[in-house]
Parts: structure tokens; sequence; C-alpha cells
């Protein structure tokens, strides 16, 4: 069962939303205890959130993802927070 683009892109958005907020010292750990917590986190694998946020490009100015699994960053805010 393949996960609608619409709730991939949230959830990879909030994840990094997350992610920059804390700035976790174990990365790993951080990402895996946000996946267990967050509802519908697990509709889609660790491993995609992890290759999806490893993608980010490193830069100041908002940017988003959109697009689904075959989804990357764009710039702007996202359509939904």
């Amino acid at each position: 069962m393949s996960t609608p683009d619409g709730l991939f892109d949230t959830l990879v958005n909030r994840a990094d939303k997350a992610f920059r907020v804390a700035r976790p010292s174990d990365p790993r750990t951080f990402l895996l205890e946000w996946h267990k917590r967050v509802r519908f986190a697990r509709r889609i694998s660790l491993e995609q959130l992890e290759k999806c946020l490893e993608s980010r490009p490193g830069i100041d100015s908002p940017i988003h993802w959109q697009g689904g699994e075959n989804g990357g960053w764009l710039e702007g805010k996202p359509k939904f927070p």
C-alpha cells in the first residue's frame, strides 16, 4: 500500500521541522523516536524518511518537500504546515 502524496509530503516536512528545531546530538535516535511517536509516521519507512531528509539542500531560505515518494525539495513554504 503506497502512501498518498499529501501525507508523505506532510510527514517529511514535519520531520524536517522537528529535526531543525531540536538539533539533536544523535540524529538517528531522534528520528527513530519521532517516527515511533508521531501519528501516521509509520505510513512511510524510516529509511525513506532518512533518505528525504539527507537530500535536503543546506540553505536557509524556506523550502519544503513536495511530490510524494518521487518528489523533492522546492523553494517556499508548504501548502500544509
